[in-house]
């Protein structure tokens, strides 16, 4: 904050407006935008790797295997994203508390259950009760990427399932009259060809990641739709210095013009990464390549 605004009573005009977008409420509105971006960055790869393992267990040739992946795709696909955060994240916790609880506490007798209450000893609270702030803010982000890579990590599963039964078998054949084992197949046949066939459906996933972080409010990060609601409303002087009328529409437009540029970015992007990739090969995006040359 500058100098003068000191003493918010005074100002007016642009000089109260630099004062009131550089509080420290502001400043964690400013910080929100690196968290939407940096759970952008964690998840997208957590996501794809659970998606990669869900596809390859799904059309594995042990059954129970297949099965468990089979199941993984059509369980968290069949839930409402909303309901299924809201459940996982005490879910997911409770686990933990509970793991921890049997570990440090094994002379404990009362009941963990009881009533609606989940109560366990304080040297298994996740995270501590003494723990630094920044620490319960790393636990609550931790929770939200393991969420978001979950349930997009099934969406993913499904999407590379089709793109690997989309590769024509007569190349596998063809590996496989090479002597290649079916491993090796796998990895060097049929895994560099499938991206082709999963990106579209892998880029239409990334737009819904990005319209999804808002949801991040959910799982008790404050995230930049959680401070535009908080900033932009009626405020007193218990909140902020500078009290406004409701300016929440002026907040959310920032938003909505900070997501479609987001969102032209990851276009431009992928569309890039989809000529790459179907460069030489035998699709229509790799024919029309070719006639163009």
């Amino acid at each position: 904050m500058f100098a003068y605004c000191a003493d918010p009573s005074t100002l007016d005009g642009l000089t109260w407006l630099s004062c009131y977008l550089t509080t420290g409420k502001h400043m964690g509105f400013y910080y929100a935008f690196g968290t939407v971006l940096l759970l952008l960055a964690i998840t997208a790869p957590v996501s794809l790797a659970f998606g990669f393992g869900g596809a390859a267990m799904a059309r594995s040739r042990i059954l129970p295997v297949s099965w468990i992946g089979k199941a993984y795709i059509s369980v968290v696909r069949g839930v409402p994203d909303i309901v299924f955060f809201l459940f996982f994240v005490i879910a997911i916790d409770q686990i933990f508390e509970l793991i921890r609880h049997k570990i440090k506490c094994p002379e404990w007798t009362e009941p963990i259950r009881q009533g609606s209450d989940f109560i366990v000893c304080q040297a298994a609270k996740l995270p501590l009760g003494n723990s630094p702030q920044w620490v319960h803010e790393v636990y609550g982000f931790s929770i939200a990427v393991l969420t978001f890579a979950i349930v997009f990590g099934a969406f993913a599963a499904n999407i590379l399932f089709g793109a690997m039964r989309a590769v024509p078998r007569a190349q596998l054949e063809t590996a496989e009259a090479y002597g290649m084992s079916h491993r090796q197949v796998f990895r060097r046949v049929l895994v560099p060809q499938m991206w082709v066939y999963a990106l579209p459906g892998l880029s239409n996933l990334w737009m819904v990641l990005i319209k999804a972080t808002p949801l991040l409010f959910l799982l008790g990060v404050e995230d930049i739709v959680y401070w535009a609601r908080e900033l932009g409303g009626t405020k007193t002087p218990q909140f902020t210095a500078y009290p406004h009328g409701d300016w929440r529409m002026w907040y959310f437009l920032f938003l909505l013009v900070f997501y479609l540029c987001l969102t032209k970015v990851s276009e431009v992007v992928l569309e890039r990464l989809m000529l790459r990739l179907t460069h030489g090969q035998a699709t229509t995006g790799g024919e029309s390549q070719r006639r163009a040359a």
